[in-house]
């Protein structure tokens, strides 16, 4: 009995030491430094039970605590800064999950066609920037809406205005050119130059070369262009983060990126100017990986390991182009233009270089918009699952783009554990259905019934082929289907705002293995987050109207609006 009651007490000393212990700690915790808190808000977490909460306190680069505003607000200490957000939408940073980053911030110095639907729209602002930019070798445009245009356009439009300079003006999905005379002959384009792999010369009836190149014919005219110098590539990585800062863009996965661009990544993350996290998919071309390549593979992972503001670890794979120019692989004949495309790449060869990626711990990500292309890529991926032991972090293999997807794949996506990269955008919908049909067209953006296939959907941009805003996004992917779309297949309807902006925060920070320390507000997460200017949850009209406000960076103000510049 007596050492029964000694057990007793020495359990209830033990007890209340650890409850003392507890208390204290909390009691440090709340008395400690508290550098920002965020109240007044909606705070939307975009945890698990995707659960609203009302202010956000910030240690350092760190979410301390996340309550109700009377919960944050006794933590408050002299030093905090306060952000009143007065109502607004609080969500956690966005995470571009597709995008070319330095190569949207070149487009910064090009000029700009978006909205033009007419050849007199394109030449008065081409004849304005040329006047104004004598010193450009080359006249790059950007955004020149094909599916809008009246018209067909031809090199003689751009001849008319500029005719001693080359110019290039790309479609706004980035899979079209049109080109003057001058940059078909420093391509050495003519009739007799073949068509490419994934690409189409489109040509009068004469056989002469119109000015209009379709998927990889764009590259015979950008081979010919002087590549950006380390200094305009560096400069276009500013100009990148600071748009990501105003765009409350806190983190950006980038698609068939380069060693190069790694290298600035790099240097900017030691400089400490990145203030946007960058995990970055390195392309690779090559027909059939060799053993050299996987070794330089592996010196590359050791060059970048996984540090939060930049890391590698991602390879891309391009099996085809897109349905609006007919790169697209289908298994189906398209309905309009040319009959077929091949993929870029050889069946076997594909297996083969996602099996040895696999095997090396990389993870796969294959740009695959054709229903045909698609199933080549899960066949890849179940390819490895079958020839290699699992690596050691898991399998998370990627599909980027997914146009169309057959019937029978829906159910390989959550066997196979893929994600979904995909940009919602019901005008693109319409215009692929009108090459491939509607029901085709609807499989690409079908996000409820990837989802309920096991499968998870990140959203991204494809910037500068669309636009960097998440907001525009958002409303894209929320917004009620056109007419011209079959209802309940798009990924806008009925797929809710929270489940929307998951895509684009948490299932993100899944995408590249990173779910444990960002992509949602709850304590332990890096302290990246987004004021918005309404709730956005109010109302669709309000989701309209919204700007970003602030946005904080590992626990720092790097954008407040209304400032001329990017808080450094």
């Amino acid at each position: 009995m007596a050492a029964r009651l000694t057990t007793y007490v020495v359990v209830g000393i033990v007890c209340a030491t650890l409850i003392a212990g507890f208390m204290v700690g909390a009691q440090r915790d709340e008395d400690g430094p508290v550098d920002l808190i965020v109240h007044n808000a909606r705070v939307y977490t975009a945890d698990a039970d995707q659960s609203m909460a009302e202010a956000v306190a910030i240690r350092g680069n760190q979410i301390l605590r996340v309550g109700s505003n009377r919960e944050v607000n006794r933590l408050r200490r002299p030093q905090t800064k306060v952000i009143d957000a007065q109502g607004a939408a609080v969500l956690p940073g966005f995470n571009d999950s597709h995008v070319h980053f330095i190569e949207g911030g070149l487009t910064f110095e090009m000029l700009d066609l978006h909205g033009v639907v007419t050849a007199d729209d394109v030449t008065e602002r081409l004849a304005a920037w040329a006047e104004s930019n004598p010193t450009h070798s080359w006249i790059r445009g950007r955004r020149w809406l094909d599916a809008d245009f009246a018209g067909i356009p031809t090199h003689q439009m751009l001849d008319a205005v500029v005719e001693h300079r080359p110019v290039q003006v790309v479609s706004s999905d980035g899979r079209t050119s049109w080109v003057n005379r001058k940059a078909l002959m420093m391509s050495g384009i003519t009739r007799r130059t073949p068509n490419p792999v994934g690409g189409t010369i489109v040509r009068d009836a004469r056989g002469e070369a119109t000015g209009v190149l379709k998927g990889t014919a764009s590259e015979l005219i950008e081979k010919a262009m002087a590549p950006a110098t380390r200094e305009a590539r560096v400069k276009a990585l500013r100009a990148a983060v600071d748009a990501a800062n105003r765009l409350g863009v806190t983190s950006v996965q980038t698609a068939g990126d380069t060693l190069e661009n790694f290298e600035l990544y790099d240097a900017a993350r030691k400089a400490g100017e990145l203030t946007v996290r960058v995990y970055g998919a390195l392309a690779l071309s090559v027909a059939r990986l060799t053993d050299a390549d996987t070794d330089q593979l592996t010196e590359v992972a050791k060059t970048y390991p996984d540090d939060p503001r930049f890391k590698t670890g991602a390879a891309t794979l391009t099996i085809d182009g897109d349905v609006e120019s007919h790169t697209a692989a289908m298994f189906k004949p398209y309905a309009t233009g040319p009959l077929e495309a091949n993929p870029l790449v050889d069946a076997d060869d594909l297996n083969r270089n996602v099996r040895l990626l696999d095997a090396h711990g990389w993870q796969v990500v294959t740009d695959a918009s054709g229903d045909r292309a698609v199933s080549m890529a899960l066949t890849a991926y179940a390819h490895a699952v079958r020839s290699n032991a699992a690596p050691a972090r898991g399998r998370r293999p990627r599909i980027d783009h997914v146009e169309s997807i057959a019937e029978s794949d829906f159910n390989r996506l959550g066997s196979l554990n893929v994600v979904t990269s995909i940009l919602p955008d019901d005008d693109a919908a319409e215009e692929r259905a009108a090459h491939i049909g509607k029901g085709r067209a609807a499989r690409g953006i079908a996000v409820r019934r990837m989802v309920k296939a096991g499968g998870r959907v990140a959203l991204g941009s494809d910037w500068p082929e669309s636009t960097l805003d998440p907001l525009d996004v958002l409303r894209a992917a929320t917004e009620p289907p056109s007419e011209s779309v079959p209802k309940n297949t798009t990924a806008a309807g009925p797929v809710s705002l929270k489940s929307a902006i998951d895509a684009y925060t948490a299932t993100a920070a899944y995408a590249s293995f990173d779910e444990q320390r960002k992509g949602s507000i709850t304590p332990g997460m890096l302290a990246d987050i987004v004021v918005l200017t309404d709730d956005i949850f109010a109302s669709t009209k309000a989701l309209a109207s919204a700007k970003v406000a602030v946005t904080i960076f590992d626990g720092k103000i790097v954008y407040k609006r209304g400032a001329k510049t990017s808080v450094p």
